[in-house]
């Protein structure tokens, strides 16, 4: 592991000093983006920039305890990743394996009463995952600590269609009239259900879109783009987005 420069350190600590007193988003959203172009960058096969990917996720739970950040959504892969080579999707399968296998025995979840929920549509997914996601939420599920929602095979307008369908089968049912849907009930059929919609959407590589996270909860969220590739993103960058974030004035179209 590489030890910080002592100006690394110095600046580290400047930040913190900046940022401790102010204002925390509540709910913080992550698109972890350019693992592949990390490592093609890097000269390492893709795989091993998804795994250095992986581990820089690992370091983005501790910062956010540290900051007592309640809520963690993490865009981990879309539905439209599914298109990608099959070699590469059989690999990302693997490593969602061995790293959920890790989060089902990290003690940092169980210290810190850590609730897991997994987000999008599962039916993709290979039995074995969908074994641990049961497993690992079934566990955290009486946690009441934080919340960390992991995206995966997620879309937003795949959950937005979801929603909808939920709310038409209560229609079908009688359960609800057409007239009393409003933006609650459609909020009260979406994955995060009685989550609070993001306050800080923080997305890596240089892209600057949403690429479908969160779509309904993130009318309000603020938005922070770095060109700094997702395992590459250090300690003082994500120091910098919630810097960024205390320094913007919230209207919430007020």
């Amino acid at each position: 592991m590489r030890v910080p420069s002592p100006i690394y350190r110095f600046y580290e600590r400047r930040l913190w000093k900046q940022i401790r007193q102010g204002p925390m988003p509540h709910h913080i959203g992550v698109i972890l983006d350019g693992n592949r172009r990390f490592a093609r960058l890097k000269g390492l096969d893709t795989k091993q920039g998804h795994v250095y990917g992986a581990k820089k996720v690992e370091e983005l739970l501790h910062w956010c305890l540290k900051l007592d950040i309640k809520v963690i959504t993490l865009f981990v892969f879309s539905t439209e990743n599914f298109k990608r080579s099959r070699d590469e999707v059989e690999r990302l399968m693997e490593l969602f394996v061995e790293k959920l296998h890790q989060l089902n025995k990290d003690r940092l979840v169980d210290e810190k009463k850590v609730k897991v929920n997994f987000i999008g549509r599962r039916e993709k997914l290979p039995k074995e995952i969908l074994k641990l996601i049961d497993t690992i939420e079934q566990k955290t599920k009486h946690y009441t600590g934080h919340i960390l929602n992991i995206a995966l095979s997620y879309g937003g307008r795949a959950e937005i269609v979801d929603a909808i369908k939920k709310i038409a089968t209560k229609i079908e049912k009688k359960e609800l009239s057409v007239t009393e849907i409003d933006e609650d009930v459609v909020a009260q059929h979406l994955y995060t259900e009685g989550i609070p919609d993001p306050d800080l959407i923080i997305r890596t590589s240089g892209e600057e879109r949403l690429s479908g996270f969160l779509l309904w909860q993130s009318a309000y969220s603020e938005l922070y783009f770095t060109d700094i590739f997702w395992p590459a993103f250090r300690k003082i960058d994500f120091w910098r987005a919630i810097r960024t974030y205390q320094q913007r004035e919230r209207r919430y179209g007020k």
